[in-house]
């Protein structure tokens, strides 16, 4: 990071490596199993390419243009993101750049900043228009990239994830599963979505206690207690932690899922880049969206009586959290993902007359505050000394088909235990019913 040259020339450096030495020959490690989905997000284009037009095309809701040429990145901007979702998105691109100098092949694409998916795939579009964004749902051919949390929300104080991760994995050790509330978490902004509005219904009162504890998080008045009371390595404290989705998915996920609890995921409705990867009652337990509460007090009265299958559930989630989510892997995904994307493109990417170079002291050189200190500590120091990872095949139809399954018949299989639990509750049999049923994953 050379400011003072920054500060007297105007522009970006030319000093930092464009090319890394080949490495030393010898098997490569594989990839987590969620890069499979890097084929099936594209797919769309798979037999007609990307054109121009269609990237045109996506430009109608994007906040950015970014081109790479040559190992150099160029940003086109369109409309200011919320907060700044865009300058720490931007920002992790030009780490991936300065990890693997002269991998990340020559492109253009737009990027929308936006939380909720927008290209439907029956748009009747000539051709869909490839937009990338932070989630997807099932009726969308939006494009999944990481999200800009992974450096750093300094709105909200949140940490880039590589140090967090470290210290989340500590703070998991200050209580055992055991010695944890034996109740389910959920702390947040309720006020962005209906349905976590739904959720604050579960909270203990007179009348009920549906053994959830949640609460609502006013971000303003942490802010001015200088955020102690939102310190996510402190908050391994209970047995079971809730996630729902909130104006669209969250990026809380990672950061509930790390904790060694048990985490209870109300239905989903979007994804993100890792989270088709969990696997239902074995990365987490299922709850039902429309009887939220109910589903609740099942999963933690079942989880209270299985408490060795369910300490189970919470450290396989925390270790695919710790072990498939490391930045090394994130930086891969968004390396191989890139990769295959401008082996679609029809065009040759060219530096429109609007956009501007980007480097990592343009953009760090100039920020203050959190911004300045979260870009400090998120900087990639030099190449990196391992090859990515090898991007494992895509599915062939039976296999996609048969994680499917799979996953939706864990799901009613859990739905149909709750059942039992009900009708023996209101039988006044309570959890004898359900004694004897074994978990599995359905393959």
């Amino acid at each position: 990071m050379d400011c003072t040259a920054l500060n007297r020339t105007g522009t970006c450096p030319s000093n930092y490596p464009r090319a890394i030495e080949e490495e030393e020959p010898g098997p490569r490690s594989t990839c987590p199993e969620y890069f499979r989905w890097i084929h099936e997000d594209l797919r769309a284009w798979a037999h007609t390419g990307i054109t121009r037009e269609a990237v045109e095309t996506a430009k109608r809701t994007a906040n950015f243009r970014l081109v790479i040429v040559n190992g150099k990145a160029y940003v086109e901007r369109y409309q200011k993101s919320f907060q700044t979702r865009d300058v720490f998105t931007l920002w992790g691109i030009l780490q991936l750049l300065r990890r693997y100098p002269g991998k990340v092949p020559d492109l253009e694409l737009m990027f929308d900043c936006v939380d909720w998916p927008v290209v439907g795939k029956s748009g009747g579009y000539a051709g869909p228009p490839p937009l990338f964004r932070y989630c997807g749902d099932d009726r969308t051919l939006d494009i999944v990239f990481p999200d800009w949390s992974f450096w750093g929300w300094p709105e909200i104080n949140l940490k880039p994830w590589e140090g967090l991760q470290k210290e989340l994995r500590e703070g998991n050790t200050k209580k055992r599963w055991m010695e944890r509330e034996a109740y389910a978490y959920w702390k947040g902004n309720p006020a962005v979505a209906e349905t976590r509005m739904d959720l604050m219904k579960c909270n203990v009162s007179e009348e009920h206690d549906w053994n959830a504890r949640v609460f609502a998080q006013d971000w303003v008045k942490e802010s001015q207690q200088g955020y102690k009371q939102s310190d996510l390595a402190n908050q391994c404290l209970h047995r079971y932690k809730i996630y729902i989705e909130g104006s669209a998915w969250s990026v809380s996920q990672k950061y509930i899922m790390a904790c060694d609890s048990l985490t209870l995921i109300v239905k989903p409705h979007y994804y993100d880049f890792f989270t088709r990867s969990l696997v239902p009652v074995h990365h987490y337990w299922p709850i039902q969206e429309h009887d939220k509460c109910k589903s609740i007090k099942f999963a933690v009265d079942w989880g209270n009586s299985h408490k060795h299958k369910a300490q189970e559930i919470g450290k396989a989630a925390s270790s695919f959290i710790q072990d498939e989510l490391k930045m090394d892997y994130v930086y891969d995904y968004m390396l191989h993902l890139l990769t295959q994307y401008s082996k679609l493109l029809t065009f040759k990417p060219v530096v429109p007359k609007g956009a501007v170079e980007l480097c990592s002291e343009s953009m760090a050189c100039n920020a203050a505050g959190l911004e300045n200190k979260f870009m400090m500590e998120s900087l990639v120091k030099g190449p990196s000394e391992r090859a990515p990872c090898t991007i494992p095949p895509p599915y062939d139809p039976p296999s996609l088909s048969a994680v499917l399954r799979r996953n939706s018949n864990s799901i009613k299989q859990v739905e149909l235990w709750e059942k039992r639990y009900w009708d023996n509750q209101n039988n006044s049999s309570r959890l004898r019913g359900i004694g004897c049923y074994t978990i599995y994953r359905g393959d």
